[in-house]
């Protein structure tokens, strides 16, 4: 059974992975997580079991130190926020966990999505990020789908290895059909494709943080709503 515990741990090892692949890294100030994800200059605050000041001082002094123009504060649903805005911080938008045996979203035609770990178009944090493809490549897949010629929509797959509680969940990540190209198969192809690869290195389980607009495809394809989190955000610059 996928929990919320084990959704918010698979978040957590993916952002992980993206610091480590973009140079960037994990500290911790008094009880709080912190993941530098420079490719963004964003500075993540994993899933704290209390909002503490004197874990947020030197964790967003940290941030500020390393260039951060933003700072995500992760929340599990139970634990209250109120204290990050003395802070400054405004509450996010609310993710949606859901989760889905492996086989529900992997059933259907993947013709439409190419794995790839190169696309030449990215720029940016796009191209930065696609290294923990490069970087870890029995953990972390890639798909993209194009129209003639062009991108049009992208996602990851992840499935950590040697993390606890994580035993055959993986997780679909920064999925994205552009506008334009939405409602022609595109997500679902995606979906399963990179699902596909991670089954293949052993999940039994795929989970995601969804928001409201991308519930409906992701229901429609197997996954069931386990909970909901909560994200602040305190802008830098």
């Amino acid at each position: 059974m996928v929990t919320i515990a084990g959704c918010q741990r698979l978040q957590r090892a993916w952002f992980a992975a993206l610091a480590t692949a973009t140079g960037g890294r994990t500290f911790s100030t008094r009880g709080c997580d912190w993941i530098w994800l420079p490719a963004r200059s964003e500075l993540m605050l994993m899933f704290p079991e209390e909002v503490s000041p004197a874990g947020l001082r030197p964790g967003l002094a940290e941030g500020v130190r390393l260039g951060a123009t933003s700072v995500g504060a992760w929340l599990n649903g139970a634990v209250r926020g109120a204290g990050l805005h003395e802070f400054g911080f405004e509450t996010g938008w609310q993710p949606w966990w859901m989760a889905a045996p492996v086989e529900l979203p992997t059933a259907y035609d993947d013709g439409a999505a190419t794995l790839t770990g190169d696309v030449p178009e990215y720029r940016g944090p796009l191209e930065r990020e696609l290294r923990v493809v490069r970087s870890q490549p029995r953990q972390a897949w890639h798909a993209l789908s194009r129209v003639e010629g062009h991108p049009a929509g992208a996602a990851y797959s992840f499935y950590p290895a040697g993390v606890s509680g994580l035993r055959g969940l993986g997780g679909i990540f920064n999925m994205e059909v552009l506008p334009e190209f939405q409602r022609r198969g595109l997500g679902t192809a995606l979906l399963s494709k990179v699902g596909r690869e991670a089954a293949a290195a052993g999940a039994t389980h795929l989970a995601l943080n969804a928001t409201p607009q991308g519930y409906e495809l992701y229901s429609r394809r197997g996954f069931d709503l386990i909970g909901r989190g909560q994200t602040y955000w305190l802008h830098l610059q």
